[in-house]
């Protein structure tokens, strides 16, 4: 991850998922470190669309009724009862949509509860869905259902004690749970449409994770160590865009993010994003947002 992208603290996700109401959600002292609920307690506080953001550290949703739609990267997701959606951190993230009935558990941690107490395994290699790269859904069937219940509701119980002291507990939980999901994961089929769609994704992850400092397809063909018009056609075969339309929309989403995220200047962040002027990033973000940089600053509703 480059140094100066802006991250979300946990202390600063009100604003994402509250708006401006005067509701304060009673999240715990350790809410740095970790934090559990259950989606229905908070369903109806939550603003959506939640605009494009980074967290600092990851997180899950686990549906056990209604439907959802959140993306990672440039992918977006629809996810529905009995469906896991993890997301890693420093990944940005849109939420656009939770159904009216929706119930299930969301939960977020810091890295360090878990490499504290396994500080030997790097779970966020052994666990695909953890990373850029991975799928970030997995369907819990019936038969591992009522086991990954139960562990979710140990760590509810852990997360409602007056004082959590027990960090080791809650690691182990969580690192239970994603043993089983890893369980869950289907295997990558390996036809030659999916040669072209795993192209297409590492394609994807490179730009969520350096289209601070390459800004031009070339460079992610090389990185990738493919030619341009290799990476075009599988881009093409998968997603009906261009190559160059997707980085377009990499660099949209990023500059979204800094302008709900930060108080940089719109020069400032045309620099960082572009290296374009003022005047050509406010008509480049306009003709594919539809407003000025300013006017999207000054969004209440993300409608």
């Amino acid at each position: 991850m480059e140094k100066n992208i802006p991250i979300l603290k946990p202390y600063e996700f009100n604003k994402y998922h509250f708006g401006d109401t005067e509701w304060i959600p009673p999240f715990a002292t350790f809410e740095h470190l970790f934090q559990f609920n259950r989606i229905e307690a908070f369903r109806d506080k939550l603003k959506f669309p939640i605009p494009p953001h980074r967290k600092l550290v990851y997180d899950f949703i686990f549906l056990t009724k209604g439907k959802s739609i959140r993306s990672k990267g440039l992918n977006e997701y629809h996810f529905s009862e009995n469906m896991f959606f993890l997301l890693p951190a420093f990944q940005i993230s849109t939420h656009t949509f939770l159904s009216e009935d929706a119930e299930g558990f969301y939960c977020h941690f810091n890295a360090e509860i878990l490499e504290k107490y396994f500080p030997h395994h790097s779970f966020y290699e052994t666990f695909p869905f953890l990373t850029f790269a991975g799928n970030p859904i997995v369907e819990v069937d019936f038969a591992s259902k009522k086991w990954i219940l139960n562990v979710l509701e140990r760590l509810e119980n852990e997360y409602t004690k007056p004082e959590l002291n027990r960090f080791d507990i809650v690691s182990s939980y969580l690192f239970s749970l994603f043993n089983e999901l890893n369980q869950l994961v289907k295997p990558v089929e390996t036809t030659t449409k999916n040669a072209a769609l795993r192209i297409t994704e590492k394609y994807k992850n490179a730009l969520s994770q350096h289209i601070y400092k390459k800004q031009r397809v070339t460079d992610y063909a090389d990185l990738l160590s493919i030619s341009p018009d290799h990476l075009g056609k599988c881009v093409r075969i998968t997603t009906g865009k261009s190559s160059q339309e997707l980085l377009i929309e990499m660099i949209v989403l990023e500059a979204k993010v800094l302008l709900q995220q930060t108080n940089l200047s719109i020069s400032e962040i045309a620099y960082r994003i572009s290296e374009k002027n003022v005047s050509d990033f406010s008509r480049f973000f306009k003709t594919h947002v539809g407003m000025t940089p300013s006017e999207y600053r000054n969004m209440t509703d993300f409608t």
